[in-house]
């Protein structure tokens, strides 16, 4: 997640450098042909291309609105994961009638979920964007958490030996730290340390963070459909292929030589579309790992934190700081 008030303008040009060459070379060769050429036959009404246009300025518009809906239904979730979490907390603090040990196992155990979740929704998936050069380039600029860390080695600091060692042997390793915490809960209900309503109303509570989880892997799981992701990005580069060759006889009615502006404008309206695509793209896969995720790691932490004081423990975690304003 961008923390600052606005990408810059030059970082922007550097991330969407690459098209912008593509876009001068298919910008300047039919200009030269026709220009330099004499290859007047080249340039095509400007009907078809606004018709073009129309039909890719709706498409793109629909993909950025649906990818946007991806990416705020992403931040639902985790809100929901906040609050869902600190009431987990003053439930395992206030409705367990035991000692401080059990307290404790319950509240770290959740935190090993968090970690668990977060781990498991940064893994790449094929449809990602996480092999492009642009991506690559751009994640020198701030820290992945969880590309960084070790799973194994972050649950040590929540699990027991025994229950570390159960995890990892799953493979949705966070499904497995909800069932132990509700196989934990009723131990606890038939030794007497939790009465049958505070157990129900925590059993309750088990069951939305697997709703929570369930909803990221969902999202996860399933791509931004590709036949409206293939569509978006034909319609986008037919737009930039026949763009100039639509300018040439619209710049040429001013007089001669005004067709050689034809390069600069077609450069400068075929990059506001290409640039949208690729806006698009960035914001389809919230936990891709790219500078628009959602701060599961911030946000985890932050749990973390309210969760450890609710323990009054005083050697808490420091808050994740965005890198470059980008906070994971």
């Amino acid at each position: 997640m961008h923390a600052g008030t606005h990408y810059k303008f030059v970082a922007f040009l550097i991330w969407t450098r690459r098209d912008i060459y593509v876009l001068i070379l298919l910008a300047t060769i039919p200009t030269v042909l026709f220009q330099v050429f004499n290859l007047k036959f080249i340039a095509i009404p400007w009907t078809p291309v606004a018709l073009v246009g129309t039909a890719a300025a709706f498409v793109v518009g629909f993909k950025n609105t649906q990818t946007y809906n991806r990416l705020w239904e992403a931040r639902q979730i985790w809100g929901g994961i906040v609050n869902t979490s600190r009431t987990w907390g003053i439930m395992s603090k206030d409705f367990v009638k035991t000692d401080q040990a059990d307290i404790q196992q319950l509240i770290y155990r959740h935190c090993a979920w968090l970690t668990a979740l977060r781990f498991q929704l940064r893994k790449p998936q094929p449809w990602e964007n996480t092999n492009k050069p642009h991506f690559k380039e751009y994640r020198n600029y701030f820290i992945i958490p969880e590309w960084e860390g070790n799973l194994e080695e972050e649950l040590k600091k929540y699990l027991t030996g025994d229950e570390l060692v159960y995890v990892l042997s799953k493979k949705n390793r966070a499904t497995h730290l909800i069932a132990l915490q509700s196989k934990h809960l009723k131990s606890l209900r038939t030794a007497g340390k939790v009465e049958h309503y505070e157990y129900v109303e925590m059993e309750r509570r088990l069951a939305d963070l697997y709703d929570h989880q369930g909803r990221c892997e969902r999202i996860k799981n399933f791509p931004y459909p590709r036949q409206f992701a293939s569509v978006n990005l034909f319609f986008i580069w037919l737009l930039v292929i026949i763009l100039p060759f639509g300018m040439l006889n619209e710049f040429q009615k001013l007089g001669e030589g005004f067709a050689w502006l034809t390069i600069p404008f077609s450069v400068i309206v075929s990059w506001v579309f290409t640039s949208l695509e690729k806006i698009g793209e960035a914001t389809e896969n919230p936990f891709e790992g790219g500078a628009n995720d959602i701060p599961m790691a911030a946000l985890s932490r932050t749990i973390e934190i309210d969760l450890r004081d609710m323990l009054d423990e005083s050697d808490l975690p420091a808050p994740i700081t965005p890198a470059n304003d980008i906070l994971m």
